[in-house]
């Protein structure tokens, strides 16, 4: 491999998550990224991250929607995960639209 196609496989030890997936089984999926040192432990420095996912269908098939929560708990994210979704689907549509037209 030459020296420009060289990739980067170095760790960044001090930007860990743990990562757990919560669901109900219908249109949410939930991934909580907890903080972690890389002995494992949770990082109490720095907030967990939320992650909303779901997929919508389309005449094309499942397209999948992903979206950041604003939240610090389950419970946060859980409630705004609709506002969420709502919101990323409109913007994909709309993104989905000018490939269309362009």
């Amino acid at each position: 491999m030459s020296e420009e196609n060289k990739i980067d496989f170095t760790v960044d030890k001090e930007n860990f998550y743990r990562e757990e997936g919560f669901t109900d089984l219908k249109v949410a999926s939930i991934r909580r990224l907890t903080p972690v040192t890389s002995e494992g432990e949770v990082d109490k420095g720095r907030l967990p991250i939320f992650i909303g996912v779901t997929q919508v269908m389309t005449s094309e098939g499942p397209v999948p929607i992903q979206a950041a929560l604003k939240a610090r708990t389950l419970a946060q994210a859980i409630e705004g995960f609709p506002a969420a979704m709502e919101k990323a689907t409109r913007e994909a549509i709309e993104d989905m639209k000018k490939r269309q037209a362009g």
